[in-house]
């Protein structure tokens, strides 16, 4: 078994075209032993976005705190604290705090 503290964690910064105000933490990965998923808690500064992407894995997210909006095809959904998200595979999507604090959220990948 591993247990981990947030203060065990590095933080990175995100950066790269069409990314804005964006950190992560890389909870557990193969690093840690683990075989299917790695979990990351990702931290966007208010006004801040992440990169409007697609990939062919689906992945989890679930808001720890803030507001913000999940960018989606088209559309735009609100997300806010206790919602989980489901991004499917080849889903174009991208997450953007609208919000006036800090959205933080945990991310569930397959590990790659």
């Amino acid at each position: 078994m591993i247990i981990k503290t947030l203060n065990d964690v590095p933080i990175e910064k995100v950066d790269g075209i069409g990314i804005l105000g964006v950190t992560k933490q890389v909870l557990l990965s193969q690093a840690d032993g683990t075989l299917n998923f790695a979990m990351r808690r990702f931290e966007i500064e208010p006004g801040g976005f992440s990169f409007y992407h697609t990939h062919d894995f689906e992945h989890e997210i679930y808001i720890l705190s803030g507001n913000g909006v999940m960018r989606g095809e088209g559309s735009e959904t609100p997300i806010h604290q206790d919602m989980a998200v489901l991004v499917k595979p080849n889903e174009i999507h991208q997450v953007i705090n609208r919000g006036q604090t800090k959205l933080i959220f945990i991310c569930v990948i397959p590990n790659t």
